[in-house]
């Protein structure tokens, strides 16, 4: 399955029976599936199946989708003239002209009168409203394909800057790991002339329990364990993005992993050049856990 990204946009055009039919959706960021709709005036009962359909589709984001049903050009509904009524009123307005003097009507003045020309409507049947709405559905369809086109594209996109920020958290993870300052014998030298400075700053310090505190302190600075968890994670991570779907939370997750190690990492070294690697690390993490919030 492809990655897709939470915003795109897609509209779908289509006409049954003299109706024309159009939808526009687009999506944006979201933590599960919302979604709004416009529908026109009398469509109200498509809302729960569209609904539906849409959480049906995909797994998180804000959702807006907006209808719009009107007739196909051509499809005019031809109007009807109540003649006999339009013969009544015409009598009445010649002997209201010869009586009273009034002003003779005109054919537009008669026409424009409640009554004389209407436009019907059409009389719709339940199986042409089952027809129209399965129409609507197909065209709602279309739509959707061409959004998670829109959103599989954007996703594609991602999963390589995605790619790029793992890669990038291995090679420093590597980095740190080959260190020369985490070499067993620097360690050992670097503790060494710490507590040889203590000893000449002070003779009553206990030379066996500052060797006991300092063997301490250099088990608690090792970074071995994270280095084998970040490993994991690079692993963890491209895996997802191999796999694919709907794996933003996932990944989402195993940013906060990357951070938290790499906030260990920092605060446990004893080396400049490490720390300096931590920060970089934690860096990449950022720009790695803000894309991911794009992603579905």
């Amino acid at each position: 399955m492809n990655l897709q990204s939470m915003t795109g946009f897609a509209r779908a055009v289509a006409e049954h029976d003299g109706t024309s039919i159009a939808w526009e959706v687009k999506s944006v960021n979201g933590k599960s599936v919302e979604v709004r709709l416009r529908l026109p005036q009398g469509f109200e009962r498509l809302e729960p199946v569209v609904r539906q359909t849409l959480q049906k589709r995909f797994a998180r984001g804000n959702f807006q989708a907006t209808l719009t049903v009107g007739r196909a050009a051509g499809a005019q509904a031809q109007p009807v003239v109540n003649e006999a009524f339009l013969k009544d009123l015409a009598g009445l307005a010649k002997r209201l002209q010869e009586q009273f003097g009034a002003a003779p009507a005109t054919a537009d003045g008669l026409l424009s009168l409640r009554g004389v020309l209407d436009i019907p409507e059409t009389v719709e049947t339940e199986e042409a409203r089952a027809a129209l709405d399965t129409a609507i559905m197909a065209a709602l369809d279309v739509a959707l394909n061409g959004l998670e086109q829109a959103r599989q594209g954007e996703g594609a996109a991602l999963a390589l800057l995605l790619s790029g920020h793992v890669d990038t958290i291995e090679t420093l993870t590597l980095r740190a790991e080959a260190d020369p300052s985490r070499d067993a014998t620097a360690i050992r030298e670097r503790i060494a002339e710490q507590v040889r400075l203590l000893m000449d700053a002070s003779a009553n310090l206990d030379a066996s329990r500052l060797h006991m505190e300092a063997a301490f302190l250099a088990t608690k600075a090792d970074i071995r364990e994270e280095i084998d968890r970040l490993k994991t994670h690079v692993a963890s991570g491209r895996a997802l993005l191999e796999g694919g779907g709907a794996v933003g939370r996932k990944l989402d997750f195993l940013a906060q992993e990357f951070n938290r190690e790499s906030n260990t990492l920092c605060s446990k070294s004893n080396a400049a050049a490490v720390t300096a690697i931590g920060l970089e690390l934690k860096a990449v993490v950022d720009q790695f856990r803000e894309q991911v919030q794009n992603l579905e």
